[in-house]
C-alpha cells in the first residue's frame, strides 16, 4: 500500500501466458518456477478496491527481472475507503512468507484445524475468551468437508491475543485426524446444521453461550430449528428448546444488547430484513424460549403475518402504524415491494432501503451487522450489498442510525470485490481501537453467487479482515434534522446528539430533511445557525446553494432550503417547501439559504427509548 508502507493481500500478479500468483496475508509472493527465474516477465497486477497505473495500452502491471534470491516492492493504490489486512481462515495463510523464511504473526500460519474453507462467521466473547464459529467446513482430504459447523477460541487482544490489525490465532476444537469437528453433532441429522444469534445471558446467575440453530435441506429450507446452550465439558452445543420451523421469531443473525426503560433485551435480524436489527425480547431464557414475546418491528396489524394482498396494515387515522409489535415479524424488503405494487402502502409509507449518497440509488441489503460506536455516537451498520455492481454479492457498505431501527438511509461504498461475492460481512465491536475511531470487520469471500470463472487459489470460501477510520472524511454522511414540538407548541430543530441531551425524543414528530452534523468534516459547506445572529454552534451545515464543480453527491437527493425568520425573536425555521411555512408568524428569506438530502419516507422509524450504550 503506497500510503501506509503495509502489504495487500489478495492481489494478482498474472503473465502473459497466464501463470496466476497471489499475495499472502503479508502483501508476499514467492516466485519459484524455474522457467521464469532469469527472464525479464510482464505482471499485470490486479486486486479488489485497490489499483495501479496502467500504460499506454490500458494495461496495469510491471516488468520485473527475476533473479534468485531478487526482491521487488510494487506500490498500488488503495481505491477502498475500508482497508483489507488479512486471511483470517483457511490453508496457506502466509504461504508465501514461509516459503521465504520471513516472520509471521501466527502460531499456526500455513495449516491450522486442517480448514482450506470456512463459511460466515459468528462470535461472542465468552468467559474470557472470544467464541468463534462457522458454517460449512473444507478440508484437504475429500471435496466434501463436515457441515454441523465449526468452533475455536481465542484470547483477547492485550489479554495474550494478538493485536486485531496483525492477525486471529485460533485454537480449533478438532476431532481424531486434526480437522475441524462439528460443534453441533444433532442426532439422526440429514443435513447441514447451521447456527446463528450466537449470544451469552445470565442463566441463574452464571454466564451462558446460547444460539439458534437449524438442519436444513437440499433446498436450504429449515427441517429442524431450536435453540441450544454450550456445554463447557464437552465443547459442544446441545439443543433446549424446538422453535416451530415456519415461525420467523427467534435469535437469528448477530445479536445486541439493548436496554429500553430499565428492561435488558436482545435484538436480533429477521432473516427477511438480516442487516437490520428489527426482532427483539426481553433478555431471559423464559422469553428467548416463547416466540409469542417476541416484538418484530412492523407495520403489520399485532399477531398477524404476511399473507400478500391478505395483509393486514395497522393504521391509525389512515397513517400506517409502524413499531414494536408482539408475535409479530418484521416485513422485508421484498414483501413491501409487493405490498406497494398492491396498493396497500406506498411508497414513502415504507422503511425505506438504504440509498448511494453518490447516486442516490436504492442499495438493497443482504448480510450484515449493527453496533453502538462510541466515536460516532451513532448505530453503525456494515452491510453487504444484493443486486450490486461490479459485484453481485460483494459491495460493503457503511451506514449510520442515531437507534437500532433506524432511520438508516444514505449509506456509503467502503469496499468492492469485482465480480466475486463477499458476503454476510460483521462487525468486531471487541476489536474496536481509538474510542471506536478504528473498527474491524469481516465476512466470506467466494465464488457462490457469481459468474467468476477464476477461482482465487486458497482465499476462496474464506474469510477476510477489513479495518475502517471512522473519521475518513468521506464517512460524513447526511443525518436526520428532527422537527420537535415543545409543551408549548414552540417548534425547533435538533440533530439526534442534541435531541438525547434534552430527552426529546417523544416530542419528534417529523423528519423534514437530512444534512450534515456539526461535528463531521464540513470543508466547503455552508454553516446553518437556529437563530438570524449566527451565534454559538453551527445547529447543522448544508451544501452551498450553487453546486461546485465535480460536487460528488448526487443531485437527484438534493433539495433547497429555505430558511423562515421570526422577525421579533430572530428565530429561525426551515423547510424545503417554498410555499408553507413551517410555523405561520415565520417569514421566508427570499432565497434559499443552501441545499440538503430529501428524506425519502414519511414514517418515523426511531426506537427512541434504546439506550445509546456499547454493551
Amino acid at each position: 500500500d503506497e500510503a501506509t508502507g503495509r502489504g495487500v493481500p489478495l492481489v494478482e500478479l498474472r503473465t502473459s501466458n497466464n501463470i496466476r500468483f497471489y499475495t499472502d496475508s503479508s502483501g508476499v509472493v514467492a516466485i519459484d518456477d524455474p522457467d521464469l527465474i532469469g527472464q525479464t516477465v510482464y505482471f499485470k497486477i490486479s486486486s479488489p478496491g485497490y489499483g495501479y497505473p496502467k500504460d499506454n495500452f490500458g494495461n496495469s502491471g510491471i516488468g520485473i527481472t527475476l533473479t534468485a534470491g531478487g526482491k521487488t516492492v510494487v506500490k498500488i493504490t488503495r481505491v477502498n475507503i475500508a482497508e483489507r489486512l488479512y486471511r483470517v481462515t483457511g490453508g496457506g495463510i502466509y504461504r508465501d512468507s514461509v516459503s521465504l523464511g520471513l516472520p509471521t504473526p501466527l502460531r499456526q500460519p500455513l495449516l491450522n484445524g486442517l480448514v482450506v474453507g470456512q463459511d460466515t462467521v459468528l462470535m461472542a466473547p465468552y468467559k474470557g475468551k472470544l467464541y468463534w464459529f462457522w458454517g460449512d467446513t473444507d478440508r484437504p482430504a475429500y471435496v466434501l468437508g463436515q457441515f454441523a459447523t465449526s468452533g475455536a477460541t481465542s484470547l483477547l487482544p492485550g489479554k495474550g491475543g494478538l493485536p486485531p490489525d496483525r492477525g486471529i490465532d485460533f485454537t480449533y476444537w478438532v476431532d481424531d485426524t486434526g480437522f475441524s469437528r462439528p460443534m453441533i453433532p444433532l442426532t439422526g441429522a440429514k443435513g447441514p446444521v447451521w447456527v446463528g444469534g450466537t449470544f451469552t445471558l445470565e442463566v441463574d446467575g452464571a454466564e451462558k453461550l446460547l444460539t439458534h440453530f437449524a438442519e436444513v435441506d437440499s433446498a436450504m429450507k429449515p427441517t429442524r430449528s431450536g435453540l441450544a446452550q454450550f456445554n463447557d465439558t464437552k465443547a459442544v452445543f446441545e439443543p433446549i428448546h424446538a422453535f416451530d420451523t415456519g415461525d420467523p421469531l427467534h435469535p437469528n443473525g448477530h445479536p445486541i444488547h439493548v436496554k429500553q426503560g430499565g428492561i435488558d433485551y436482545l435484538y436480533f435480524q429477521p432473516e427477511a430484513m438480516v442487516a437490520f436489527p428489527l426482532v427483539r425480547t426481553r433478555a431471559s431464557l423464559k422469553h428467548l424460549t416463547d416466540p409469542k414475546t417476541y416484538e418484530g418491528f412492523t407495520c403489520l396489524v399485532p399477531g398477524t403475518r404476511f399473507a400478500g394482498t391478505e395483509t393486514k396494515i395497522e393504521r391509525t387515522q389512515g397513517r400506517i402504524v409502524w413499531g414494536w409489535k408482539p408475535n409479530t415479524p418484521a416485513v422485508g424488503m421484498t414483501e413491501v415491494q409487493e405490498l406497494i405494487a398492491k396498493n396497500k402502502m406506498r411508497p414513502d409509507e415504507a422503511l425505506t432501503p438504504l440509498r448511494d449518497i453518490l447516486t442516490d440509488a436504492a442499495v438493497l441489503s443482504h448480510g450484515g451487522s449493527v453496533y453502538w460506536n462510541t466515536f460516532r455516537r451513532r448505530w453503525v451498520m456494515i452491510a453487504t450489498q444484493v443486486h450490486g455492481n461490479p459485484s453481485y454479492l460483494g459491495e460493503v457498505w457503511f451506514a449510520e442510525a442515531d437507534t437500532p431501527v433506524g432511520p438508516w438511509v444514505y449509506a456509503r461504498k467502503i469496499a468492492t470485490h469485482d465480480r466475486y461475492t463477499f458476503y454476510n460481512p460483521t462487525q468486531h465491536p471487541v476489536f474496536d481501537q481509538n474510542n471506536g475511531r478504528t473498527i474491524y470487520f469481516e465476512g466470506t469471500y467466494t465464488s457462490t453467487f457469481s459468474d467468476v470463472k477464476d477461482i482465487t487459489p486458497r482465499y476462496n470460501y474464506n474469510q477476510i479482515m477489513y479495518r475502517l477510520d471512522l473519521a475518513d472524511p468521506r464517512l460524513a454522511l447526511p443525518a436526520p434534522v428532527y422537527r420537535t414540538t415543545s409543551p408549548d407548541g414552540a417548534v425547533s430543530y435538533a440533530l439526534g446528539d442534541q435531541v438525547q441531551a434534552q430527552k426529546a425524543w417523544h416530542r419528534i414528530n417529523s423528519i423534514p430533511f437530512y444534512a450534515i452534523p456539526p461535528d463531521r468534516p464540513h470543508d466547503g459547506l455552508t454553516a446553518v445557525y437556529p437563530a438570524a445572529k449566527r451565534e454559538g454552534s453551527p445547529l447543522f451545515y448544508c451544501l452551498p446553494t450553487t453546486p461546485t464543480r465535480g460536487e460528488p453527491v448526487s443531485a437527484d437527493a438534493l433539495l433547497p432550503l429555505y430558511a423562515y425568520e421570526d422577525a421579533p425573536s430572530g428565530k429561525r425555521y426551515f423547510s424545503t417547501d417554498a410555499s408553507v411555512p413551517p410555523v405561520p408568524s415565520a417569514k421566508r428569506l427570499s432565497q434559499p439559504i443552501g441545499r440538503v438530502w430529501r428524506n425519502p419516507t414519511t414514517v418515523l422509524v426511531l426506537d427512541s427509548e434504546a439506550d445509546r450504550s456499547d454493551k
